[in-house]
């Protein structure tokens, strides 16, 4: 096998909105009713996408779920009395952020040589919830070889999975074996810790994960409180590179320790409270960046604009670039209609190790395929959407006509 990271991307889907429906997710609430711009975001996260390909990286993407989800409203027996929180989660298009789509363990670390997904249930978020059997159904279409994968329903909704957000990978290299690194919170604070430890030991069983090269981690309680809603908030890592904040595990040093104990070639790239305080990590979020590592063997870390407005943030990257440590380039990409919703770089993709000829081409990205996604989105998303056109009959035709549009153009039919 040719074992590969491929990045696949969220395509924003057409009903982009700012509905603030997640708690403590606090760029979604600040910006909560503000009008959206779907058409820009989705041209947005292509542009993203398009760099990365030009830096020699291999990209995948997924398509938006159907939206309005009238099956979820039908469930919920909606009518014009109905919260219009409940409304606003059947319009929402967050399934855009696909490191929440689920959590991957690459053949090397498995037991039976296959490359494990399990889809998140996202049970903390209401809006959210819905997502996980469209998810399932585009991830089976995607890695139906079953030679090669194994794709795995949820585990019970007693336990919240907030999939790839929460789970980390280090080792010498992508195709190598690795340990990985699942972190938990626990309850407590003004906001919800979304993933449940014993939803990271389930994965974990179900992967067939060697348990000596496993780690179960606590996020720091005051990162929770603090905004970082999802580990990947507040650290990335990529190879044997952690990218983390001072303030992100309950234990650092313990945690530090653990993972050089599992993985020597670790390292640990550490951005301390007092050269970037951790409102500022979150507001700007540094740390829900792709970290990569492209053909010229040059890490990098793909950071929204907001950390260059930020100036702690952009003060403290380019001491990082001056010394001598593995991340060697820094590179800015534009994801404002992500970032306002609350998600990032990181947030927009899903991580998968494997041999691209095993999986089916049609969510397999190249130039002429962003061209044809870029016509589509021009020539179909809205331009503009306010909080009050959310429920609207003619919008709801406009989304789903786009969604098929987008469809056609890629063939993938099995998903109307």
């Amino acid at each position: 096998m040719s074992l590969t990271e491929i990045n696949f991307d969220g395509i924003v889907g057409p009903s982009h909105n700012y509905a603030g429906l997640s708690l403590g997710n606090l760029a979604a609430t600040r910006n909560a009713g503000a009008s959206s711009y779907p058409k820009a975001a989705a041209l947005q996260g292509i542009a993203k996408m398009r760099g990365n390909m030009e830096a020699g990286l291999a990209q995948g993407f997924f398509v938006p779920l159907p939206r309005p989800n009238t099956g979820w409203l039908e469930e919920l027996a909606a009518d014009d009395d109905t919260d219009p929180v409940l409304i606003a989660g059947a319009w929402s298009a967050s399934s855009m952020w696909t490191a929440n789509a689920a959590t991957v363990s690459p053949a090397p670390d498995t037991a039976d040589g296959r490359c494990h997904l399990t889809i998140a249930n996202l049970v903390s978020m209401q809006h959210r919830s819905q997502e996980w059997p469209d998810t399932l159904r585009q991830l089976q279409l995607a890695f139906a070889d079953n030679a090669h994968f194994a794709v795995h329903g949820p585990v019970p909704p007693t336990f919240g999975d907030e999939g790839a957000a929460n789970h980390m990978r280090l080792t010498s290299a992508h195709g190598e074996p690795a340990i990985e690194v699942f972190v938990y919170g626990r309850s407590g604070g003004r906001f919800p810790a979304r993933q449940h430890e014993q939803a990271s030991r389930i994965v974990a069983r179900k992967h067939r994960l060697d348990p000596d090269r496993v780690l179960f981690v606590e996020q720091n309680p005051e990162a929770i409180a603090a905004g970082a809603f999802h580990n990947d908030v507040v650290a990335v890592a990529n190879e044997s590179v952690l990218f983390t904040h001072e303030l992100a595990f309950a234990d650092p040093a313990a945690t530090y320790d653990a993972i050089r104990a599992k993985c020597p070639a670790a390292q640990v790239v550490e951005v301390p409270e007092a050269s970037v305080p951790l409102g500022e990590a979150i507001k700007s979020y540094l740390f829900n960046a792709q970290l990569v590592t492209p053909p010229s063997g040059e890490m990098t870390l793909v950071v929204p604009t907001e950390c260059q407005e930020s100036t702690p943030v952009w003060n403290w990257l380019q001491e990082m670039l001056a010394g001598n440590g593995p991340i060697r380039r820094v590179k800015v990409v534009d994801v404002r209609q992500s970032m306002a919703n609350g998600g990032g770089p990181a947030c927009l993709r899903l991580r998968v190790v494997a041999d691209p000829a095993n999986i089916d081409p049609r969510f397999l990205l190249d130039s002429s395929k962003a061209a044809a996604m870029e016509r589509v989105i021009a020539q179909y998303w809205p331009e503009q959407i306010d909080s009050a056109e959310i429920g609207d009959a003619t919008l709801a035709m406009t989304v789903r006509t786009a969604r098929m549009a987008l469809l056609e153009e890629l063939g993938l039919y099995e998903l109307s």
